[in-house]
């Protein structure tokens, strides 16, 4: 009797191992999502840098069971920051496509909501029997994490918001991928930044205005992009950085598909 509840135990603490493991790793949704990611999307020589097949999306079962796995993670079982912020842009990144998929065909994502109630403020999705707001992850659980590189990796389905990233972001691998990400969108001439050196001026992603204060203002924009350009442009950007001037690129808010 002894050794059969022993046994029952050992049982039980190795489910609840293999179950706190799967928390951990922000949930077994992650190897669902990167297959779909690499079959559903394509990286372009274009603004929009990853292509988004929404039509293929909408056809696919594994899609709203990958969503629904999604949503059993329980956020408060995510023990480190890596993990808590690989998940949530995940999340985000995910619901914005299933938002544009429960509403295709549609030319802007602005197009799911009106000016009274803008898509950002709808419910997105729902987490662990909670249901979020694209503003609620992006405002009030992600930019409080003090985090700046978020803002190169969360996706609203623009042509000028960041390249969508073709495989999920893992705990392990967050700070090399956030940082590939901004490389990445950095290095479109038409969204992320251009240098005009004669003028001694600059173009930049309007997200770099409309969040300034995540970067610590003006020079903060400057001294944050630094690292994420060619050297050529840093070294430029570096000896002039007290005089050059700044502008944004309009936004282009048409679907990234």
């Amino acid at each position: 009797m002894l050794r059969l509840s022993l046994g029952l135990v050992w049982v039980v603490l190795i489910l609840v191992g293999a179950s706190s493991a799967d928390a951990s790793e922000g949930g077994r949704y992650e190897e669902e999502y990167a297959d779909l990611l690499l079959s559903f999307t394509e990286a372009v020589d274009a603004e929009v840098g990853t292509r988004v097949d929404y039509p293929g999306l909408a056809k696919e079962p594994r899609w709203p069971a990958m969503v629904a796995e999604l949503g059993q993670v329980d956020p408060s079982s995510l023990a480190t920051r890596e993990e808590r912020l690989a998940f949530w842009i995940n999340a985000y990144n995910i619901l914005v496509i299933d938002l544009v998929i429960r509403h295709y065909p549609l030319e802007s994502i602005r197009d799911i909501g009106s000016f009274f109630w803008p898509v950002w403020k709808r419910e997105a999705g729902r987490i662990f029997g909670k249901g979020y707001s694209l503003d609620e992850i992006e405002h009030e659980i992600l930019r409080p994490m003090k985090e700046p590189r978020i803002h190169g990796a969360i996706v609203c389905a623009a042509i000028s918001c960041p390249n969508l990233a073709r495989s999920p972001y893992r705990a392990g691998l967050l700070d090399d991928q956030l940082n590939a990400s901004l490389r990445t969108w950095l290095a479109r001439p038409e969204k992320g930044f251009s240098a005009n050196r004669p003028e001694k001026e600059i173009r930049l992603s309007r997200i770099f205005k409309w969040f300034s204060e995540d970067f610590g203002g003006r020079e903060g924009v400057l001294v944050f992009i630094e690292p994420y350009l060619t050297e050529s442009q840093r070294n430029w950007l570096t000896g002039n950085r007290e005089e050059v001037g700044v502008s944004y690129f309009d936004y282009n808010w048409r679907l990234n598909d």
